[in-house]
């Protein structure tokens, strides 16, 4: 049945809507529609019966017309609750963007509604990396920033997310709560796009914004040991040329890179889904590096924010196992009692036992880098962070480039880390060995459960709550820790944490996903090493595995 409401809601859209892409898109839809086609009515709903969101994490969808997708009326919206969020005229916006379908529009407008505003607005020259955009913000002490990507996610989607600017050490990270309230709150009150007022004039920045990120990331320490093959992949994102640039800077030889994966192209066509960490999208690259004889695979995702390791015959690292190397090789290269790291919730308890080691003190925040980027307290310097999913923000004696994960920055450590492990006739393997043998072996995987009606998550949640499970495969739960009423200081979040022990030690971790409707649930497991470390692997492998697959049952009910 036709709802008349939602036929008037979308007809109102088109006729507002200043894009003839999504104009022509939405009339094809309401012609099926206004015909009694059911597939198109499914359409127009799920399209127009809600919007998107605008939280810490921005706006991300699908492309299409409609509130519930990304496209230049909610976009145009964005900026112009963003602008009124700023305050009084004359604020300072750096804009920056990927190669995405519709990025550049996305970032043209914003620029445009900003400007109408009354604001300046400096836009980065072309497609670059998110990290070039947190570093200009910070590097210009503008007032905020805007990056028009969809990191990681498939091609049909876009997104945009804001940071906070100023010269503080806050700069150049990710807005927190409440500051999203208040810009959805803004755009909430925004009319017809077609009545703001559009700018002209704004500044586009010319290489010098690239060659000062360069600069910066190429400073850090570094080391001297430059012997290294590597093979790169940029998996059809922005990072190909900025890595190779960053990589001759710095001295290394120039890295072998994936043709076929090497230049933008927003279809992502030689991959199911353009995430280093997904089944395949690797394949290429570590096909490659057997082919050359590589000593090292290096990956970054579409924006190039995230970093992935892989050693020729040995596979994939993990983001646990970069995040416990890149610590050791940042606390061996900084001095100084004020130092702090930082890892998430979700992540290996495995840096505590570092931080300790090396006399830094360690903090736990929420997941994400908007947490990560403003851990420790002031005075104290944040020389390294991570989190398991591939993200790291790497620094030194100077301070971090970026107060954000950085895919660049963090892949130039560890080629420097590998190239000095080289030298002595050894590879990243060997020193997760040599890193086993002196804090305990540590294992960890990740599982997501994608449901169809959110609300399943939330009963899932509840239920654990309720009645907590006694074991998860072969180990006990020893004690539970709840986060949704705060935990040590860490604002309340929807996560549950499970201690486990039976011969072996152990967590589970559980959190609704903040951006899809997915339960996500992230397994460690500690093993002492006293002798064989392969053995001792091997072993604490098949107890992970039991874990994985009963984490999968209970989560399931």
């Amino acid at each position: 049945m036709i709802d008349p409401e939602l036929l008037n809601r979308a007809r109102d859209w088109y006729h507002h809507d200043p894009d003839p892409v999504t104009r022509e898109e939405l009339s094809a839809l309401l012609r099926r529609a206004e015909d009694g086609e059911a597939a198109a009515l499914v359409g127009l709903r799920d399209r127009f019966a809600t919007g998107l969101e605008f939280g810490t994490a921005g706006l991300r969808g699908a492309l299409g017309a409609g509130p519930n997708r990304m496209n230049r009326v909610v976009v145009m919206r964005a900026a112009a609750g963003i602008a009124t969020w700023l305050g009084e005229r004359g604020a300072h916006v750096v804009i920056g963007y990927d190669a995405r379908h519709r990025s550049a529009d996305f970032a043209r407008d914003s620029a445009a509604i900003l400007t109408g505003a009354g604001h300046r607005v400096s836009l980065l020259p072309g497609p670059l990396p998110t990290p070039v955009l947190a570093h200009t913000l910070r590097d210009l002490g503008a007032d905020a920033g805007i990056v028009v990507t969809a990191s990681h996610n498939p091609p049909q989607d876009n997104g945009y997310k804001v940071y906070v600017g100023g010269r503080g050490e806050d700069a150049g990270s990710q807005i927190v709560s409440p500051i999203d309230a208040e810009i959805s709150a803004a755009i909430r009150a925004v009319g017809p796009v077609g009545d703001l007022p559009l700018g002209e004039g704004w500044r586009v920045l010319g290489p010098e914004a690239l060659d000062r990120y360069l600069t910066a990331v190429t400073s850090l320490p570094l080391g001297a040991d430059r012997d290294l093959s590597v093979v790169y992949t940029a998996l059809h994102g922005v990072g190909g040329r900025v890595m190779v640039e960053a990589a001759e800077r710095a001295g290394f030889a120039r890295p072998t890179v994936v043709a076929a994966q090497f230049d933008p192209d927003p279809d992502f066509p030689t991959v199911n889904f353009p995430n280093p960490e997904e089944p395949g999208a690797m394949d290429l690259a570590l096909a490659l590096g057997e082919e050359v004889g590589a000593d090292l695979i290096v990956a970054n995702d579409p924006d190039a924010d995230r970093l992935a390791l892989a050693v020729p015959g040995h596979g994939m690292l993990t983001g646990n196992e970069v995040g416990g190397l890149l610590a050791r090789y940042v606390l061996d290269h900084t001095r100084g009692d004020d130092r702090v790291v930082a890892t998430s919730i979700v992540s290996s308890c495995l840096l505590e036992k570092i931080a300790r080691d090396r006399g830094v003190r360690y903090e736990e925040t929420l997941t994400g880098f908007k947490w990560l980027a403003r851990a420790g307290a002031p005075g104290e310097r944040r020389v390294f962070s991570y989190e398991e999913a591939l993200g790291y923000c790497v620094g030194g004696d100077d301070g971090r480039p970026v107060a954000d994960k950085d895919g660049i920055s963090a892949a130039l450590m560890a080629m420097a880390l590998a190239a000095s492990a080289k030298r002595a006739g050894r590879t990243l393997v060997d020193l997760l060995d040599d890193q086993a043998r002196e804090y305990g072996l540590h294992l960890s995987d990740q599982l997501s459960v994608r449901v169809e009606d959110p609300a399943l998550i939330t009963a899932a949640m509840r239920r654990l709550r309720a009645e907590p499970p006694t074991a998860f495969g072969p180990l006990k739960v020893s004690g539970v820790v709840d986060f949704a009423g705060g935990h040590e200081g860490l604002p309340p979040t929807d996560a549950l944490r499970f201690e486990l022990e039976g011969g072996l030690w152990g967590r589970v971790t559980l959190r609704p996903s903040g951006t899809e409707p997915k339960l996500k649930a992230y397994a460690e497991v500690v093993s002492e090493v006293m002798g064989d470390v392969a053995a001792i692997r091997a072993r604490g492998s098949m107890v992970l595995a039991e874990l994985m697959s009963s984490i999968a049952a209970v989560v399931r009910g």
